[in-house]
């Protein structure tokens, strides 16, 4: 299955966090789209490693995303290395995305500067040939490289390079992010006793939508998402920025 975007970030439910509504923005364009997870989020305060699978689910199917995976590298001690970017490889090559969305590349959680770091890298040398990898059933994969990789704002504040208009589809992102009930502030969520985190507070959610409204005020509209890029943006109509 060969997906236009595919989102690579560190944790389960980073991507309903930072870009959620700029895939949703996509896939109403009639664009394919996929999730890779990275790491099981086994390090979290709160929730079990399953059970935050379970949740990515849950979001999924209310995303509508035509595929979400899970690397199963290790939370926090991940590295940016020829194994790990060997891990991620193969899913880049079975989707053929022409773009990449990963995390931003400075933030609160250091897995989120190193995951941007490791994902990019991966990108780079998926298009080489003379890396080899192979799918389940044990056939050498075509190198791919996508034509673009994005890194999401994400805890802090970076002036992003664009911002995507997500204004049609920013209740339904938030939706994706209330199926963490375990991570965010969820009235109805048994927590059996266990303590509250940075971002299961009121105060933490009531922040990504200030963020969104936000990064649309900057561009004129009710919400939005930046992004940076590596490499120059160019268009070849100046009308798409109207």
């Amino acid at each position: 299955m060969k997906l236009d975007i595919l989102a690579i970030t560190a944790h389960p439910d980073d991507v309903e966090l930072c870009c959620a509504g700029t895939l949703l923005s996509q896939m109403a364009l009639g664009k394919k789209v996929g999730i890779i997870d990275l790491t099981r989020g086994e390090l979290g305060t709160r929730g079990t490693p399953e059970g935050r699978i379970q949740e990515g689910k849950d979001a999924a199917a209310i995303l509508g995303v035509s595929v979400r995976e899970n690397v199963g590298l290790a939370d926090g001690f991940f590295a940016n290395d020829e194994a790990h970017q060997k891990a991620i490889i193969p899913f880049i090559r079975k989707y053929q995305p022409d773009i990449v969305i990963t995390n931003a590349v400075d933030d609160r959680h250091p897995d989120h500067g190193r995951g941007a770091k490791l994902v990019a890298d991966a990108c780079f040398y998926s298009g080489l040939r003379m890396v080899k990898t192979y799918d389940d059933n044990g056939n050498e994969q075509e190198a791919w490289r996508p034509k673009q990789v994005f890194h999401s704002v994400q805890d802090r504040y970076i002036k992003p390079d664009f911002v995507v208009d997500i204004t049609d589809f920013h209740d339904r992102k938030i939706e994706a992010v209330r199926a963490f009930k375990s991570q965010f502030h969820i009235p109805d969520y048994q927590n059996e006793g266990e303590p509250q985190s940075y971002i299961s507070t009121p105060e933490f959610l009531e922040f990504i939508i200030a963020r969104a409204r936000e990064m649309g005020h900057s561009v004129g509209v009710n919400f939005g998402e930046g992004f940076t890029s590596a490499r120059m943006l160019g268009v070849r109509d100046i009308g798409a920025f109207i």
